[in-house]
């Protein structure tokens, strides 16, 4: 899932602004001139837990709710090109880190198992020149088509702790209205092969709002998920969004998502399941566990042409798109990129973008911010360096202070693609609103 079309305005406008898994998006990003060379980017940086993701920008279909940086039907040459110029970015990367350790990794896209068995084994050497991908936590993406035996065993055997299935909805109509063309039976067998070949952790993705879906099929579709006993589900809301095939048919049912959100939330805490923020829910003590990443304060670095790395001072990619042709284009260029020493296009951080980074990315989760992390890291208190914003939240019901800790309640929570747009910076929204759609 990803995200796309921030609003302007700080001003209350409805509970599904933007999903914030990040800070700034991309759209953010501006080229860099000069392009620094990678080494001065991470010469002075903590390299002891960083995130390792590869991003594999392929898929069989698009979906009709997707604006994720993919193309469809990508042929084996074009699929092996791609690799080819993985292996030499990996080159280049980890000269210009030097000695570090990561603490975690993962393969996203696009679908990472479009690629084949032995091209998912090839990946996994590319990956393991940074990391023992069995020593450490390694997250996969799938689909129910691509899901098979022997990508699924590839994976496994080189370390894969965790597989992320985008199911979405296990009602069929409710599927092809989202523009998922698959059937309840595929996704079925998809599982049973991921549960045969045995991860320590399953994650279902499923989504709300969609045309025609009620709180019953909503319900019917948590139920048959659970019958799987995932150790993690995410409930996505519905986004209608530029440039996909939804995109066409905007309309308002903020009362519908809120309500089917409610729904799930209650039924899985019901269940025993915890929450992690609005979209995560986790079986207690089921899963690979914790990782030493800290997702606030350690560095991420990138591989692929979707990807973004993360420094202190510097958050940088390639270009970004969601358009067919533009996305062709620049996967075209990244072939055949022989240059991948320098950053190209990115979003310079200063103290106080990294303040409010650091505040996002800690008060989406349901354990809040911690307010001695913070003081630790800034030598300030969160509450006084966002005192307007976090006020307002306070007065509509959203955040309440502890002594140690700043946290959204559980309106607030609801309420999340609300606030997490609200405290980006003038700065970020700027650039974002200013950004060219490709």
């Amino acid at each position: 899932m990803t995200t796309r079309t921030l609003l302007s305005t700080p001003e209350r406008t409805g509970p599904y602004q933007d999903y914030v898994y990040a800070y700034p998006h991309k759209t953010a990003y501006r080229p860099l001139d000069p392009r620094p060379r990678l080494a001065d980017v991470w010469a002075a940086e903590p390299r002891d837990a960083l995130f390792l993701y590869l991003h594999v920008p392929f898929c069989e279909m698009r979906c009709g709710f997707c604006n994720l940086f993919t193309r469809t039907g990508a042929p084996e040459e074009l699929t092996t090109a791609y690799l080819d110029a993985l292996e030499r970015q990996t080159s280049a990367v980890r000269n210009a880190l030097g000695e570090a350790h990561f603490a975690t990794a993962a393969f996203g896209g696009g679908t990472p198992t479009y690629l084949t068995a032995a091209e998912l084994d090839r990946l996994c050497d590319i990956a393991g020149r940074f990391a023992d991908l069995n020593a450490i936590p390694v997250g996969v993406e799938t689909s129910p088509a691509t899901a098979t035996t022997d990508r699924l065993t590839v994976l496994a055997e080189r370390g894969t702790t965790r597989i992320s299935i985008g199911v979405q909805s296990f009602v069929d109509s409710e599927a092809r209205a989202a523009v998922r063309p698959q059937k309840r039976a595929e996704v079925e067998a998809a599982l049973d092969r991921i549960r045969a070949v045995g991860f320590e952790t399953l994650n279902i993705d499923l989504i709300y709002g969609i045309d025609g879906q009620t709180a019953e099929s909503w319900l019917y579709s948590l139920d048959a998920a659970l019958a799987w006993e995932p150790e993690e589900l995410y409930l996505y809301p519905l986004y209608v969004r530029p440039l996909t095939g939804l995109g066409r048919h905007p309309r308002d049912w903020d009362d519908q998502r809120l309500e089917l959100y409610r729904v799930g939330r209650d039924h899985l805490l019901g269940l025993g399941y915890e929450q992690v923020s609005m979209r995560m829910f986790r079986r207690p003590g089921a899963g690979s566990g914790g990782t030493e990443y800290c997702c606030q304060t350690d560095g991420m670095v990138g591989l692929g042409c979707g990807a973004r790395s993360y420094t202190a001072g510097l958050h940088y990619s390639f270009e970004y798109a969601v358009g067919a042709g533009q996305v062709r284009g620049i996967i075209d260029d990244y072939v055949r990129e022989r240059e991948f020493g320098v950053a190209r296009v990115g979003f310079a951080l200063d103290e106080d973008e990294r303040r409010r980074r650091h505040l996002v990315q800690s008060l989406l989760q349901v354990s809040g911010l911690d307010r001695t992390l913070y003081l630790g890291r800034f030598g300030t208190d969160a509450a006084a360096d966002f005192a307007a914003e976090l006020d307002r939240f306070a007065d509509l019901g959203w955040l309440e202070h502890g002594a140690d800790t700043i946290r959204l309640t559980a309106e607030g929570l609801a309420h999340s693609d609300e606030v997490g747009p609200a405290l980006f910076s003038s700065r970020a929204r700027t650039l974002m609103d200013t950004y060219e759609a490709r």
